[in-house]
């Protein structure tokens, strides 16, 4: 599970009013929630994309601090995508899940890879 952060000044309701729509919308229909980390997260168990077998996502609510985008995509392995002939479908998948990231952040990949990085480098021990 991977919780992004929207730029600053920016709330994730301002982004997507309708969270569960704006999920459908790329990855297929909601068949319910589940609660993960203390979140409920949508989840889609059979995603338009035949690269996905599964997709958790929603709103990551913390007091006292933004709300950030909470997502895990699971897919299958690569092998049977290109066994299956799917080739495309993976280039697309790549394609919905930064897009959709994109438009819940404000943040394209780079600016999320940079973030992600200071997260982990905040929480290295010092020797």
């Amino acid at each position: 599970m991977k919780e992004y952060k929207m730029r600053r000044g920016e709330h994730l309701d301002d982004r997507i009013p309708d969270l569960k729509t704006t999920i459908e919308s790329y990855f297929g229909t909601v068949t319910g929630t589940e609660e993960h980390n203390g979140h409920d997260l949508y989840v889609v168990a059979d995603p338009d994309n035949a690269v996905f077998k599964r997709i958790l996502a929603g709103a990551a609510e913390y007091s006292g601090k933004k709300d950030r985008i909470a997502v895990h995509f699971e897919e299958r392995p690569a092998e049977e995508v290109i066994a299956a002939g799917e080739a495309d479908a993976a280039e697309e998948a790549v394609s919905l899940k930064n897009e959709f990231l994109l438009e819940a952040t404000g943040r394209d990949a780079k600016s999320r890879r940079e973030s992600l990085k200071r997260a982990v480098e905040d929480d290295a021990p010092d020797y």
